[in-house]
């Protein structure tokens, strides 16, 4: 059966058509569509986690009980991985695990730009490196014969366009999930001194065997043609290569990690110009010139920042780029904003007005920092922003400033890793105000659900979590919740919050108006009443809009848009705003 799916979908696919019985990861773009299709998938259990080293240490158990086990995450989620990951490169597994990392190269929906081959290369666990979607789907079952062969963890990397983009895919017998044996073995799994030392040694000898490998597996291969030019690429930058070259001759690499050396260096002495491609860091590069093969063409041409394309190909070698259509020239700027109807813009409409300093995190409340509102003034990684909060809190003390810093979070990132950082805040006497904002989903990837959410990700109802007790739980006295639909509720409390001294949390429950369709009536405004202040304009709502009444432009509001929130009307000075009745 042929089927057109995306790299996302051609992983899921294919992890239920391997024998995959349990998958854990969490939401993270471009990752997230992996898992939400692997829970179409009936026979498979599957599970949003709270956060990445969660869902791996879940998938770690899963594979020591006798599963076959996929965790999902973008490129950063396995900075929070890590930890797990560095130490099941030691114990190695029971049955395959793959865990599946989505790098996002430009940055589309990112805080950085990670090449997370050199996860593969620190952890010394062998890494696939799929091209398209036929590829995604046929490494996953490379992926778990690979694993179990070599007792390793194996990690599977995608990039934005091969998890997003379509293709041809031919499924593949399905292989039926069988369980095995729940292992009991203390020095396989036990990482004491004694035991770590043992698996390290077996850790350096099956990196060896796993490079003989590379050199024998059609994982990797050669399309010999025209020896003028030998590229060596992987991925999605194999693509650009065949756009941009036909005729050139590629060595082609499917397993990233380890290297094929013999097999590289018996390429490069074919061709006359030897170039490799591949985006980001100089991975390949800087191992192949270690093995003292030349290298042409590489990163002295090939920029390390953003994706690769054919014309930067092209470019590298000096030939001519065909282009693309110049930008039209005067167009205003649109920078991305909230949601009409979002919870988030009475908050930052009052942070912005009151001029305090927010340390923020990571979720749709980060289009806060943007112009006009412009108020949030730091953002780190998930998780950060109370930490963070709390260190700014601890130096102005020092200092002798008295201003208070303030933390926004959303729930999901939370549960995620904020909880730790609101302890901390509690245990070590800090003076910051937490402002959680509770929209009951992870909304920035799609609204997925959480802990707070009270289903899981199969659609089962679930346990939901009550932030307010929670917090009271971590050794937080003052804690209150707001509604910052309610601009002047949302002033007082955040004016007291800052005013009292010590950890101080607010609570805005408001569900995300995306994810719960959530509809109010919407308003329409009296021209006769409008002065044209723009004052309303601060919220930065796209329903509102100028036109020409008379010799003025006057504020308008778009009937397909708005939502009905009724902030802009609270900055109206003028009553020239009403909900529309009917």
């Amino acid at each position: 059966m042929k089927k057109i799916i995306s790299g996302n979908e051609a992983i899921a696919l294919s992890f239920g058509d391997s024998g995959g019985v349990f998958a854990s990861g969490y939401p993270g773009t471009p990752s997230t569509e992996t898992l939400e299709e692997v829970a179409r998938l009936d026979e498979v259990y599957c599970e949003w986690a709270p956060n990445e080293k969660v869902a791996l240490e879940s998938v770690i158990g899963a594979s020591i009980a006798g599963g076959r086990c996929l965790s999902t995450m973008k490129h950063v989620g396995v900075n929070v991985a890590a930890d797990a990951l560095m130490t099941l490169t030691y114990t190695g597994v029971n049955a395959g695990l793959i865990l599946m990392v989505a790098d996002d190269p430009g940055m589309h929906s990112s805080q950085n730009e990670q090449d997370s081959r050199n996860y593969a290369r620190f952890a010394k666990v062998p890494m696939l490196d799929p091209a398209d979607s036929q590829e995604a789907y046929d490494f996953v079952r490379a992926g778990f014969e690979i694993s179990e062969q070599f007792d390793t963890p194996l990690m599977l990397r995608t990039t934005t366009r091969i998890a997003h983009a379509k293709g041809v895919v031919e499924q593949r017998e399905k292989i039926k999930p069988v369980v095995g044996e729940w292992a009991r073995n203390v020095p396989k799994y036990v990482m004491l001194p004694n035991f770590g030392k043992i698996k390290h040694g077996e850790v350096e000898e099956r990196l060896l065997k796993l490079r003989e490998f590379a050199e024998t597996t059609p994982l990797n291969r050669v399309e010999m043609a025209d020896t003028e030019l030998g590229i060596l690429t992987s991925g999605i930058s194999y693509q650009h290569v065949r756009e941009a070259y036909p005729n050139a001759s590629v060595l082609k690499l499917g397993l990233v990690h380890p290297l094929p050396e013999k097999k590289i260096r018996a390429f490069a002495a074919k061709v006359r110009r030897f170039m490799i491609v591949e985006e980001m860091d100089a991975i390949f590069e800087e191992q192949v010139r270690a093995m003292g093969i030349r290298v042409d063409i590489g990163k002295d041409r090939i920029s390390y920042c953003g994706e690769v394309s054919a014309d930067i190909v092209r470019a590298a070698l000096g030939d001519a780029v065909t282009g693309s259509a110049p930008p039209v020239a005067d167009l205003p700027q649109r920078p991305p904003t909230f949601c009409p109807g979002c919870a988030h813009r009475g908050l930052f409409t009052i942070l912005s007005k009151l001029k305090a300093f927010v340390s923020g995190d990571i979720g749709c409340y980060t289009l806060g920092a943007l112009p006009p509102i412009s108020a949030m003034h730091s953002c780190i990684c998930m998780g950060a922003s109370i930490s963070a909060a709390h260190g700014m809190a601890k130096v102005n003390e020092i200092a002798g400033r008295t201003e208070k810093p303030v933390a926004v979070i959303g729930d999901s990132t939370f549960f995620h890793s904020g909880m730790t950082g609101l302890l901390s805040l509690a245990y070590n006497g800090g003076n910051a105000l937490v402002v959680i904002m509770d929209n009951r989903t992870t909304g920035m990837t799609g609204g997925q659900e959480n802990p707070g959410s009270g289903r899981v990700l199969q659609g089962e109802p679930a346990r939901q979590v009550d932030i307010a007790t929670l917090v009271k739980a971590l050794g937080i006295d003052n804690v209150a919740e707001i509604n910052t639909y309610d601009l002047a509720e949302t002033e007082a409390a955040i004016r007291k919050g800052l005013e009292t001294p010590g950890p101080y949390v607010l609570i805005d429950k408001n569900p995300c108006i995306l994810r719960y369709r959530v509809k109010q009536s919407m308003l329409a405004v009296d021209l006769e009443k409008c002065s044209g202040c723009r004052a309303c304009l601060k919220v930065t709502c796209v329903a509102l809009g100028m036109v020409p009444a008379g010799d003025k432009m006057k504020v308008q509001i778009d009937p397909n848009i708005c939502n009905g929130c009724g902030v802009c009307a609270q900055l109206c000075k003028f009553d020239a705003m009403s909900v529309v009745k009917g």
